[in-house]
């Protein structure tokens, strides 16, 4: 397959890259569109409870309140003659806005619980129609029209801000798109500087940004068409275009060295990139497996946030690596030796590889002449020599690296996740301070069925009683301390024939443990005979999404476990490989984990960074987790299609693992850093969940580039000796079989003719 792709990009190059060229502008004109397919929110199960409770609340009451107007008076009281006609004006041109429904106000109702303890700032409460996405438009909309100065009949006597689901999402989508600008901004002139330092000429730095190019405005393209048939977060913009940016650079970064590298050899143009396909071109493929691989797992969980991801992720890792493998080896023909055109003043020569086989080397211990001895082949010389001296502190460090995960808790997002001048957030918080009980942080549950005056009473007055209610509003009337007051002005409009409404509203702390825990003790309260409550609201939301990432987690993690494995054996032809693979990589993302649980939850640079501690994101940790997962296997297949490359070619274990790392320690390191770019860039993000996943991603790809490849990986190599390679018999021959090697046919055959004999493990 690859020599067959190595000699189209010979014999048809040009056709290749003016196909490619029309390919990508078609892809950019699709991918123009992307952002108007994309949606908001996508958090929830939505098979969960409270999912199913918005779902009767919307068909049945209209929605749940998801915006908060908070209306102050700017001189005086909120009951003062001016201010009051202003609230009376603001509430009738709300009520006869079209997306707009559920219009409650202080005005309205003078019910003391919207207003402010100071009398000085009133409610008004709506739910914006619509789903996610399009509630995120007629929000900002809404905001537009309705915030800052109000001018009723006396301009001036009231300012107005919003709050509420509403509101944080319309000001989350709109921050996303300014963070992922600023990002790329940043990202793109550091990664171009940084490919110049790397390969000290023009053209060669050029070459992986065209790859990069490629991917980027594939990811949009397939970002719109994705966002046509199934739902795809917003967010997932930044997840691709630093995926795409990174990946696109790594791949190119491997195809283009090895290029250099057999030029420099001596072989000619044609030879090296037959040579370049045939075994960088499978590396690449097999690095686009593993990393898809971990990415598809997110597909097994219900909520989209995390299922778009997996889509989207799934496919700008197979844009970049089509890419490679069609159009980079498509330039390298056409560029030849110009690939190393405007060299700069401090390029050096190109490393040269082995010219012969190592059974033909000279057995003295001598080395080839070609042969360059760099820094990653000494240090994995070290490391081999003294395995336990030099794995041991750096595992020490990874594992109390690791600690902070003893102590973590998780969340899902809300206003926090904003910066602190955002107007929602500020909104929030001055309802938590100023308001007796959260209406945005209130309990909504619904029964779809009709029910007696008595019963539902009772209810009411159980709910009530339990401990961190401060109210609770139902049709027949609003309950608290054991009294009941007779129903109001908005009460009707949670009582209808064939269902009811009840919100209860907690003194507590929103998503803390007492609030979670307050959800399960409302569910268990005995509903009215012959009922099927459904309780929803934002604390149930977040308790039935830790519920259902939690209860699928497990098989996200087989199934990522399972297929590495699977092509990691098919790789290498040894089942010890992907077992140390696996164990390394998970040593590494506990502590990646570990150090961010330690700067985002316990709030460790949050000074430093601007962002407000608080329970770590389920959604987004997971995602980060498959994300470095999935990167990490990329220079596990890296590093080790080198090393078995030399194997094959009858290297001893330590030699194979010592020159292989010399060979490709220094594109590993490269690559890391280069994409390590482009997700610490996130790391200037607004949004605190975006930071966490910049951050976190960057430092897991340098922990396992340096720390794993650099010294884990050789010294586990050392301990483990000749049974590294081993494969029980049959397993052995199905890989001879179906398997497939770094190295091309060419030389699997002299593998077999110079290779010394197997011992009794076959190895």
């Amino acid at each position: 397959m690859f020599e067959r792709l190595a000699e189209l990009a010979i014999r048809r190059s040009r056709l290749i890259l003016v196909v490619a060229t029309v390919a990508v502008a078609l892809m950019a004109a699709l991918g123009a569109g992307a952002f108007g397919k994309l949606r908001g929110g996508g958090f929830d199960d939505p098979a969960s409870q409270s999912s199913r409770a918005a779902r009767v609340i919307d068909a049945k009451f209209g929605g749940e309140t998801n915006l908060i107007l908070l209306v102050r008076a700017t001189e005086g009281r909120v009951d003062d003659p001016a201010a009051a006609r202003d609230g009376a004006s603001l509430v009738d041109r709300l009520k006869k806005e079209k997306n707009l429904t559920n219009v409650v106000s202080y005005w309205e109702t003078n019910s003391p619980d919207l207003r402010s303890r100071d009398g000085r700032e009133a409610m008004v409460l709506a739910h914006v129609t619509g789903d996610d996405t399009t509630q995120r438009d007629n929000a900002k909309e809404l905001l537009a029209t309705y915030t800052g100065p109000y001018t009723g009949p006396y301009k001036g006597a009231l300012e107005v801000g919003a709050g509420g689901g509403a509101a944080v999402g319309s000001d989350l989508g709109a921050q996303v798109v300014d963070d992922l600008i600023l990002a790329e901004a940043i990202a793109i002139p550091l990664t171009l500087i940084l490919l110049l330092l790397i390969f000290g000429s023009v053209v060669a730095a050029l070459l992986p940004l065209a790859i990069a190019t490629i991917a980027i405005v594939g990811s949009f393209a397939q970002l719109f068409v994705l966002g046509s048939v199934t739902d795809v977060a917003d967010t997932a913009t930044n997840l691709t275009t630093a995926l795409g940016l990174g990946l696109g650079i790594d791949y190119a970064l491997l195809m283009v060295s090895r290029f250099r590298e057999q030029l420099a050899a001596g072989s000619s143009v044609d030879d090296a990139v037959r040579r370049t396909v045939s075994t960088a071109g499978r590396t690449v493929a097999f690095s686009a497996a593993t990393v898809a691989a971990a990415l598809a797992a997110l597909l097994v969980f219900p909520q989209y946030f995390l299922r778009s991801f997996g889509f989207a992720g799934v496919g700008v890792v197979v844009i970049a690596a089509v890419g490679t493998l069609f159009v980079m080896p498509a330039l390298l023909a056409v560029l030849g030796h110009r690939v190393n055109s405007g060299r700069l003043p401090w390029a050096k020569s190109s490393a040269k590889p082995y010219a012969k086989p190592y059974a033909e080397k000279d057995r003295s211990g001598d080395r080839d002449p070609l042969y360059r001895d760099p820094l990653w082949g000494r240090l994995a010389r070290t490391v081999m020599r003294r395995p336990g001296v030099t794995a041991l502190p750096v595992l020490a460090v990874l594992l109390l690296a690791a600690s902070p995960l003893l102590g973590i808790t998780f969340g899902t997002p809300d206003e926090r996740v904003l910066p602190e001048d955002a107007g929602s957030r500020q909104v929030s918080t001055a309802l938590r301070e100023n308001f007796d009980g959260s209406e945005d942080a209130a309990l909504n549950i619904v029964i779809g069925t009709p029910v007696s005056k008595a019963p539902l009473e009772s209810y009411a007055t159980e709910l009530a009683a339990l401990p961190g209610v401060a109210r609770v509003e139902a049709s027949t009337g609003t309950y608290a301390g054991g009294t009941s007051a007779p129903p109001g002005p908005a009460s009707a409009a949670l009582g209808r024939p064939d269902a009811q409404r009840i919100s209860v509203i907690s003194s507590l702390e929103p998503k803390s443990d007492a609030a979670q825990a307050l959800v399960a003790k409302v569910r268990a309260v005995t509903p009215p005979a012959g009922s099927q409550p459904l309780v929803g609201g934002n604390d149930a939301a977040l308790v039935d999404s830790k519920d259902s990432i939690g209860g699928r987690l497990p098989i996200a993690v087989a199934l990522i476990t399972l297929t590495t494995f699977v092509l990691l054996f098919l790789f290498t032809g040894s089942v010890v490989h992907p077992l140390r693979a696996l164990v390394l990589n998970g040593i590494s993302l506990a502590a990646t984990l570990g150090v961010m649980t330690w700067i985002f939850q316990d709030g460790h640079l949050s000074g430093l960074l601007g962002f407000t501690p608080q329970p770590m994101e389920m959604a987004m940790t997971v995602l980060m987790f498959c994300i470095a997962f999935g990167l990490s296997m990329d220079y596990e297949v890296f590093v080790t299609s080198r090393i078995k490359e030399l194997h094959d070619l009858g290297a001893d274990n330590e030699t194979a693992v010592i020159d292989g790392l010399g060979h490709t320690g220094r594109i590993v390191s490269a690559a890391a850093f280069l994409l390590a770019v482009s997700f610490f860039a996130f790391g200037v993000a607004k949004i605190s969940f975006m930071q966490m996943f910049g951050l976190g991603s960057g430092l897991a790809i340098l922990i396992d580039a340096i720390a794993v490849r650099g010294v884990l990986v050789p010294a586990a190599m050392r301990l483990l000796g000749r049974s590294a390679w081993y494969a029980p018999g049959f397993l052995r021959t199905f890989h001879n079989r179906f398997g497939l090697s770094e190295s091309g046919p060419e030389h699997t055959a002299a593998a077999t003719v110079v290779a010394p004999a197997k011992d009794a493990a076959g190895v």
